[in-house]
Formats: C-alpha cells, structure tokens, sequence
C-alpha cells in the first residue's frame, strides 16, 4: 500500500494540531503576536532549508508579493479563533478554496455542492445561539485569502523553488508590525518562542514538505479530497487539545461543508472549469503533469539524387531537462 496518502492525512493532522497549540499560546500573546511568531520563525527555517535566490526581475519579485500576501491574509484564521471553535474557525476557511473550485461552473451537480455549503454555513451561524460577527468575518476572510493563494500556488509550483520561502518571509514582514503593536517584548521570551517555534514547524514547515512529497506520488484531485477533511480534523483537535465541543448542528454543519469540498474535487469537468484528468487523476494542466506531445505525421524519405552520396540525417535536438 502507498504511504503517499498517510502523508496527506499526516499534514491535514499537522495543520490543525498546530492551529490547537497556537490557540492555547493565546494565553502567553495576543492573535497577532502569535502569528508573526508563527511566520517569522517558519520564514527563518524555510530560508535556511531552501535557501532562495533573490527575484530576478519584476514580475518575479510581483509574484512573490502576491504570494506572500495571500499567506499573510491566510493567517487571519488566528484572530478568528479567539471567538470561534477550530472546527467551526477551519470549515469557514474552506468555504474560500471551494468557491475557487466552483467558480464558472453551469452544471447543476455544481450548483448542489454550492448549495451544500451554503446549509453548513447557516447551521455554523444558527447552531448553539449566534456567533461571534466579527469572528466569522475573519474566518471568511482568511478563506479568501486562501482561494488567492490557490490561484496563486499553480504559478508559484512552476517559479524558482525558493519563492515560497520569499513569500512566507514577505508574509512575515507584513504580520510584524502588528505582531510588535499587540505583544511587544513578549515576542522575545524564551517560553514564548519556544511555544511559536512548536506552532511554526507544525502548522507550516511540516506540512510544506508532507504537501510537496504527497504531490510527487499522489494526483492533485485526490490530495484535495484528502485535504476536505481539514474540518474534520479540526473539530477533533478542538476536542482533545482545547475541550470545545461542538453541538448537533455544528457538527452537522461541520460535515455539509467537508462533504461539499469533497464532492467538488472529486467531480469531474469535461467542459470549461478544470480540465478532466489525465491517467491516474492529474489533470492535463496540473502543475508536474507531462503533456503529450501530438502525434506528427511521417516526414517523406528524403530521395537521393543520383550520382549523390548518401543522405545525411540532422542530429536530432539535445534533450531538455526537466524543471523543478
């Protein structure tokens, strides 16, 4: 049996166990602190591992920007969290990526899944009394955020290896100001960072490599459905790390919204929306997926003139390498 699918599950799980251990750290900094502890410390051993080059020129610079501040955004999450269960906090967040997914789409299987969500939205908001406005908004916000750096992963798959340890470091600049306005010199106590190192391995370096190995052995299709169950794991996580437990209705709202994102990435798209995958599930326009190449009609047998020597043969084109 493949071990590719494990990995998948095992970032999903790291994801959200660090997500539970940066709300506890709630009680040593503010939100904000606690997310420029998180990016600092992940850009510093990113920049380590990978050690990226500076951007060649402006549209790489751009795209690392852009990057950068999608992930930023993303960790909007945290302040979310200080009002909002993790479960709840991460299926708000997943309603971001499965918009992405829909978006275009004219087929009435599409529509259901959208309406499927849209029902889990409303039990989060209607389940066990009113929740906190500004708490979903930040929820929802940082799920945009994460549909921007959907979009933007495919270009910054196929840029240089080092534009996501550029980004995170961009991502980490732009969370600073705020991080030093909220916790101050509590961001340097040796609790405090050894507590932001643990939420930093676990909720970004860890599950950037179990991401990148699971991808190298597994189509995007089926990486995607394994990461649908974020929700999931989020409310157990919330369980057993935090001791927040959610009521019917959550729960139900919990598995609308897994079941959506789901069923989305799982279905196929023949016309328009997401190419329909190649063999075994990667679609044709995927980023590592090799494209074809077209069958090419017989060039004619070149004719020998008489009283000519033998017909020479071009050398045939130096091979490519492959990029990674």
């Amino acid at each position: 049996m493949s071990r590719a699918p494990l990995l998948c599950l095992a970032s999903v799980v790291s994801v959200q166990v660090g997500q539970a251990v940066g709300k506890r750290a709630f009680d040593l900094l503010e939100p904000a602190g606690v997310v420029t502890l998180r990016l600092g410390l992940a850009a510093l051993v990113l920049l380590a591992v990978l050690r990226p080059r500076p951007p060649a020129d402006a549209r790489a610079l751009g795209l690392v920007v852009a990057f950068g501040t999608a992930i930023a955004g993303m960790n909007l999450v945290y302040p979310a969290l200080r009002h909002l269960p993790l479960g709840v906090a991460t299926s708000l967040q997943l309603i971001g990526p499965l918009t992405v997914a829909l978006a275009g789409s004219r087929r009435p299987l599409d529509a259901a899944w959208a309406l499927l969500a849209a029902a889990g939205v409303f039990l989060i908001n209607d389940g066990g009394g009113p929740l906190p406005v500004h708490g979903v908004l930040l929820a929802l916000a940082s799920g945009i955020a994460m549909g921007g750096y959907l979009l933007l992963s495919r270009r910054a798959g196929s840029a240089d290896p080092g534009t996501l340890a550029l980004a995170v470091t961009w991502a980490a600049v732009v969370s600073l100001p705020f991080g030093i306005r909220a916790s101050g010199t509590d961001l340097l106590r040796p609790p405090v960072l050894a507590v932001g190192l643990a939420v930093a391995v676990l909720s970004a370096v860890l599950p950037y490599s179990l991401d990148l190995a699971a991808l190298r052995r597994l189509p995007p299709r089926t990486v995607g459905v394994l990461q649908s169950l974020e929700p999931v794991v989020g409310a157990l996580a919330g369980v057993v790390l935090l001791a927040e437990l959610l009521d019917a209705r959550h729960r139900v709202a919990i598995g609308c919204i897994t079941a959506a994102s789901a069923g989305a990435v799982l279905t196929p798209r023949r016309a328009g929306g997401t190419p329909c995958p190649g063999p075994g599930g990667t679609p044709a326009s995927a980023p590592g997926a090799r494209a074809r190449p077209s069958p090419s009609p017989r060039s004619p047998r070149p004719r020998r003139t008489p009283g000519a020597g033998p017909a020479r043969r071009s050398a045939p084109p130096p091979p490519r390498r492959a990029r990674w």
